[in-house]
């Protein structure tokens, strides 16, 4: 069984899935985006970095196959948040992923192409977005759903702190203070910070906007 704070960061998660499309345009449910579409393809650009070349052999690229899973997962819970009823709100999704969290029992030695494989596989065939089978990616690379919120509520932050820095028009540097990339100075701070408090998130965007502003 899971801990409340798990149901917590699935629907803070949620929550800053549906606010992310909604900058993409406000009525986004009415656009009929190619969700699963681009999970597959996520799904594919993750096995790039795993190496499947069996003629030019390389070391899997753990980063950024994570990246890759935060990606799919984006994909993934702008899928499910298509398909229910906006007015009853993110509680009962939540508590289903919870669920399903909590019944999964994951392969004893999952294998990650072929559970990225399978994603793909129901995206495609079935037009659906697997939970158990994102939970069974998941274990295949030894990431917990702490790691997943982590990752992916930095993600959504520094996306959102880029727009609203002027990304959209050339006003943004992505190297500021120290000459570091705005990603590194986002894994410093969210080191520093608690990501089971309710308003993590806000708090990591605050304090990377601090530390941009105050070397201006």
């Amino acid at each position: 069984m899971h801990s409340p704070s798990d149901y917590q960061r699935l629907e803070a998660m949620l929550r800053l899935q549906e606010s992310a499309n909604e900058r993409v345009h406000r009525h986004w449910r009415q656009q009929h985006y190619a969700w699963l579409r681009a999970l597959w393809v996520e799904c594919a650009e993750l096995l790039s970095h795993v190496g499947y070349k069996w003629w030019n052999q390389t070391e899997i690229d753990w980063p950024q196959v994570k990246l890759e899973v935060v990606d799919i997962w984006h994909f993934g819970m702008s899928q499910l948040l298509q398909e229910i009823d906006p007015q009853e709100g993110f509680v009962p999704l939540a508590r289903k992923l919870l669920g399903s969290l909590d019944e999964h029992c994951p392969d004893p030695q999952p294998e990650l192409m072929a559970a990225a494989e399978e994603l793909a596989r129901v995206a495609l065939a079935e037009g659906q977005f697997s939970v158990a089978g994102f939970w069974e990616l998941l274990s295949a690379v030894d990431m917990g759903l702490d790691e997943l919120f982590r990752c992916y509520a930095g993600k959504n932050v520094l996306n959102r702190f880029r727009q609203d820095q002027g990304y959209a028009t050339g006003d943004y540097r992505k190297c500021w203070r120290d000459g570091r990339e705005d990603n590194l100075h986002l894994e410093e701070l969210a080191r520093l910070l608690d990501s089971g408090h309710q308003d993590y998130s806000r708090q990591l965007y605050r304090a990377l906007e601090e530390r941009y502003l105050a070397q201006a």
